[in-house]
């Protein structure tokens, strides 16, 4: 089953005895688990935001900032709808606007001016608008005597009839996410953008993010990155391409800093993973690396991430 998580992944040094020595702490939670996170803890190591700050419902938030591209994570980072993204989640989007002639992969793309961005029909921008936990009520559907095809079925069933529901008349999008094999079942409801246009994209030489090879090694040297931007009708409908339309004004985006960072800085990443192995046990991860041995099959990373959470 494909499923959507929002989540955060942080990283934070504590120094203990010297600067040269330090231990990282880290995990990975969905945005209604920010009430679990240790918030004095991470504020002392540099953390300026309150939980609120991230995802907040019933107003503007981090969250807003963070939209699903094309099924990879992207961001907006400027107050007329600019979206930063990397080039491989792009790719599929500068391939749909390059012909023989113009081989905008191979040779990249930059719009000098808005009227040259070229509109990217295929993709949609997504942004969370809420997280609802619906987990008792789509296991209502089941018992302990159905099959496993039965059970799988009910379930399916039972979350197509609450998506349905939840959407009413509205513009939204409704999707149940299925988390920890089942365990829970999360309803996220996304306001979607169909206006969509490349703005810039590195020729592939820079571009290229090297695959699986390369993904997770550092450092990395290379220019994974393309710029977009969310357009939308001047009353502000989210409306496909037209002329008429206009540079999307986002609640929030993220100012881009030029000023580096330093060793020990507190770091946070709110995305779209693909998959994660972490809620696996020890042993469940130590009988997954000795499958994949007798396989010899390149053990998968337990960071490999494409659903709301945060680290």
């Amino acid at each position: 089953m494909k499923r959507t998580i929002f989540s955060i992944v942080n990283f934070f040094a504590i120094f203990l005895l010297s600067a040269t020595l330090s231990l990282t702490d880290e995990g990975m939670w969905t945005l209604n688990q920010l009430d679990k996170l240790p918030w004095e803890k991470m504020q002392k190591t540099g953390l300026q935001l309150t939980p609120e700050q991230i995802f907040n419902p019933d107003g503007s938030s981090l969250k807003d900032a963070i939209i699903l591209l094309g099924g990879g994570t992207s961001s907006f980072v400027s107050a007329d709808g600019l979206i930063l993204t990397n080039h491989h989640v792009a790719f599929g989007a500068i391939q749909s606007v390059s012909s023989v002639g113009e081989d905008r992969l191979k040779d990249g793309f930059i719009a000098n001016i808005r009227e040259e961005e070229l509109s990217v029909p295929s993709y949609t921008a997504q942004i969370v608008v809420n997280q609802k936990d619906v987990t008792q009520e789509v296991l209502s559907a089941v018992s302990d005597t159905m099959s496993p095809e039965s059970r799988s079925k009910a379930i399916q069933a039972k979350m197509r009839e609450i998506e349905k529901r939840e959407k009413g008349t509205s513009e939204y999008e409704c999707r149940i996410s299925e988390f920890y094999n089942g365990v829970k079942y999360y309803l996220f409801t996304f306001d979607i953008f169909r206006d969509i246009r490349l703005v810039y994209a590195p020729p592939t030489a820079i571009g290229n993010y090297g695959g699986e090879t390369d993904n997770w090694f550092w450092p990395r040297h290379t220019g994974d990155f393309s710029l977009m931007r969310v357009y939308v009708a001047p009353d502000g409908k989210h409306t496909r391409y037209s002329k008429e339309n206009v540079p999307y004004k986002p609640k929030v985006f993220l100012p881009i800093s030029v000023q580096g960072y330093n060793e020990g800085d507190f770091a946070m990443i709110l995305g779209f993973p693909g998959r994660t192995f972490r809620y696996l046990s020890r042993l469940q991860i130590a009988s997954e690396i000795l499958l994949n041995r007798s396989r010899k099959i390149r053990p998968v990373s337990l960071n490999h991430p494409r659903q709301p959470t945060t680290k």
